[in-house]
């Protein structure tokens, strides 16, 4: 029997800079059964956050057994660098380094980590918008920024695992006509928090990047300024991206990702007018099907896809 045709239970746990997502997930449907967020807060304390999030899996695996699904495994997406051996490798946001995240976890139930947009991208692949086209692009756009290439249904891991960093590098700089910092990168122009900052710094009394985009369309134009240079040169990134990897399909998700408006409608121009070649000038750009969801639901099935196989052993 193919590793498809089995019934297996996951549990997804997608940590963010902003929140951490929990949902038990069964396949080889894809579908999610129980789901819960918890703020991440990683100013606490790595120590702190890896301890709540053991205690919160703890608590949705008891609460799935109560309700016959019984977890089969853990996969955890993380926004840092990790490698094919599901090592973290980056602390940019969480500092889980020196911390034996893996085998904590592996005390519930067999644990596999993953970049959680390389997560996120495979929950796409598999059950969103990209299940029908083999290669595409997807880009997450929320507290943070990422980008992963699927190549025939995979995500693309590079050679050492370091994929999917587009917005957290300096971005280029001509110095007699672009103002920015000189170590200005995408994700302090382009994201949810950078939203917040630069409407922020003009007045602004934004708490969220909902908050921006509800000024925006009320009319004030300091938010939308912000708002349309973040999406525009977010775009262009994407429009250069598009002109290296020629992609069928370009995916955005994240919570600013699948989010419709302004933004959005920016970001897309600004991606085409980037655009080289006339045969990408119409390349669809579409939302995640599977929303913000995306991330747990990868995790989940990143664990369904290493340990299906030994879960039928374990059953023959």
């Amino acid at each position: 029997m193919k590793m498809s045709d089995r019934h297996f239970t996951a549990l997804g746990v997608d940590v963010g800079g902003t929140k951490t997502d929990f949902g038990v997930v069964t396949f080889p449907e894809g579908v999610l059964k129980i789901r819960r967020t918890i703020p991440t807060l990683p100013d606490r304390g790595s120590g702190a956050v890896l301890a709540e999030v053991e205690q919160v899996a703890a608590e949705m695996i008891a609460t799935a057994a109560a309700t016959s699904h019984v977890v089969d495994a853990i996969g955890l997406g993380i926004c840092e660098l990790v490698n094919q051996s599901g090592e973290i490798l980056s602390a940019n946001c969480i500092d889980w380094l020196n911390l034996k995240v893996s085998e904590r976890l592996s005390a519930l139930a067999p644990a596999i980590i993953e970049a959680d947009v390389r997560a996120a991208a495979l929950a796409e692949a598999l059950f969103g918008a990209g299940r029908d086209t083999p290669t595409f692009l997807y880009v997450s756009i929320g507290t943070g920024i990422a980008s992963c290439l699927v190549i025939d249904g995979k995500p693309y891991t590079g050679s050492r695992g370091a994929t999917g960093t587009m917005a957290s590098g300096p971005m280029p700089r001509i110095d007699s006509i672009q103002r920015c910092s000189p170590s200005a990168t995408l994700e302090q122009v382009a994201s949810g928090p950078a939203l917040v900052a630069r409407s922020n710094a003009l007045l602004g009394n934004a708490h969220s990047a909902q908050d921006v985009l509800a000024a925006a369309a009320a009319g004030d134009l300091n938010a939308c300024n912000v708002i349309i240079s973040a999406a525009r040169t977010l775009g262009g990134s994407i429009g250069w991206l598009i002109n290296v990897l020629d992609p069928e399909l370009v995916i955005l998700g994240g919570g600013l990702g699948s989010i419709e408006g302004l933004y959005r409608e920016q970001l897309v121009a600004a991606a085409r007018s980037h655009i080289w070649w006339e045969g990408h000038r119409y390349l669809p750009v579409v939302s995640a099907q599977t929303g913000t969801d995306a991330g747990l639901i990868g995790a989940a099935a990143c664990a369904w896809q290493r340990f299906c196989l030994m879960k039928v052993h374990r059953t023959a």
